[in-house]
């Protein structure tokens, strides 16, 4: 059975459409990778955790908010390494401000083969994507929730 995540595809309706909100990855891998490198918020489903509990959480580690609202189901997303994402869509609470996150941290060995660990925040920064820019910015697996987004808010490009 493919290791499974969950995930939220945060949204807002601004004057030019409708908006998606993603993140991108800490530490010294990803600090010079932009085009294709973004993320919504995701992560691991623990044992005994159901679905959309596992997407709150995650949402809530990688940005320092509890994300609340109507949520629906996008559905299953396969990506390249074979683990499925399950994605729900809610649309942003007014007081959200990409500005404040405050992401929880991973630690990694780092120069590698130093035996100096570094802590490194699991999301770097967060930021507001136009969909069609979001879909360029966000990581081929996951390019799919944009367009699935967009026909749930009926708003296909």
């Amino acid at each position: 059975m493919p290791v499974r995540s969950a995930g939220l595809l945060i949204h807002r309706l601004s004057e030019t459409g409708p908006e998606v909100l993603l993140v991108h990855p800490g530490g010294p891998f990803w600090a010079k990778k932009d085009e294709g490198a973004w993320s919504i918020p995701k992560g691991l489903i623990e044992a005994d955790e159901d679905e959309l509990s596992a997407a709150i959480r995650e949402a809530r580690e990688e940005l320092g908010v509890e994300i609340q609202g109507a949520f629906a189901r996008l559905g299953e997303y396969r990506q390249p390494s074979g683990k499925v994402v399950v994605v729900w869509s809610v649309e942003a609470n007014a007081t959200l401000c990409v500005e404040e996150i405050r992401s929880s941290e991973f630690q990694i060995e780092w120069p590698p083969r130093t035996g100096r660990i570094q802590n490194f925040p699991e999301v770097d920064r967060a930021e507001w994507f136009p969909a069609a820019e979001a879909e360029i910015k966000i990581l081929k697996g996951q390019r799919a929730t944009i367009a699935d987004l967009l026909k749930q808010l009926g708003r296909e490009q």
